[in-house]
C-alpha cells in the first residue's frame, strides 16, 4: 500500500501536521478596522483597475485614526454635558469645535446633531461697570422686617403692606392687641 510518496495532509498540504491558526491582516497590522473587508470594497468599487496589497491596510489605519479622534472628542463633549452616553449632538459638537475635523467634514450634515450655539454679540444685553455693581448691591440688601424675609424682592415690591390695605377689610378682620 505504501507507494513511497509522502502523505498528503488536510487541504492538500504535505506533511499532515497540525494546521496553523489563520491570522487576519488586521491583526498583523495591529488594527481594529477590517483590512480584508476594506480591500474587498476597494476591488468591488472599481476605484482602480488594480489594488495593491498595502492600500487596504493604509486606508484601514487612516479610517481607524479618524474614528478614534472623533470618538475621543465626542466623549469629552459628553463628559462636559455630564452624560455617560455619546449621542449625535456630542459628535456634532466635537466635529464643529475642532478646526481640522470641521474643515474635513464641512459639507456633512449630522442627523439629530442640532446646531452650534452662537449668539451674535450685538444681540447680547449691554453691561455697564457702574450699573452692574449697583444692581448687585440692591439685591443683596436684607429686608427690614422678618415677615418680608420669606418673600422675594420682586413679590415684596408688588404686594401691598398690611397697613396699606383697604379700611373695609381691616375693619372686618379683628386684630389681636399684643
Amino acid at each position: 500500500m505504501d507507494t513511497g510518496k509522502s502523505k498528503k495532509g488536510a487541504s492538500g498540504r504535505k506533511g499532515g501536521g497540525p494546521r496553523k491558526k489563520a491570522v487576519s491582516r488586521s491583526f498583523r497590522a495591529g488594527l481594529q478596522f477590517p483590512v480584508g473587508r476594506i480591500g474587498r470594497y476597494l476591488k468591488k468599487g472599481r476605484y482602480a483597475q488594480r489594488v495593491g496589497t498595502g492600500a487596504p491596510i493604509y486606508l484601514a489605519a487612516v479610517l481607524e485614526y479618524l474614528a478614534a479622534e472623533v470618538l475621543e472628542l465626542a466623549g469629552n463633549a459628553a463628559r462636559d454635558n455630564k452624560k455617560t452616553r455619546i449621542i449625535p449632538r456630542h459628535v456634532l459638537l466635537a466635529v464643529r469645535n475642532d478646526e481640522e475635523l470641521g474643515k474635513l467634514l464641512a459639507g456633512v450634515t449630522i442627523a439629530h446633531g442640532g446646531v452650534i450655539p452662537n449668539i451674535n454679540p450685538v444681540l447680547l444685553p449691554k453691561r455697564t461697570g457702574a450699573g452692574a455693581s449697583s444692581s448687585a448691591a440692591s439685591t443683596s440688601k436684607e429686608p427690614k422686617s422678618p415677615s418680608r424675609a420669606a418673600k422675594s424682592p420682586a413679590k415684596a415690591a408688588k404686594s401691598p403692606s398690611k397697613a396699606a390695605k383697604s379700611p373695609r377689610k381691616a375693619a372686618k378682620s379683628p386684630r389681636k392687641a399684643a
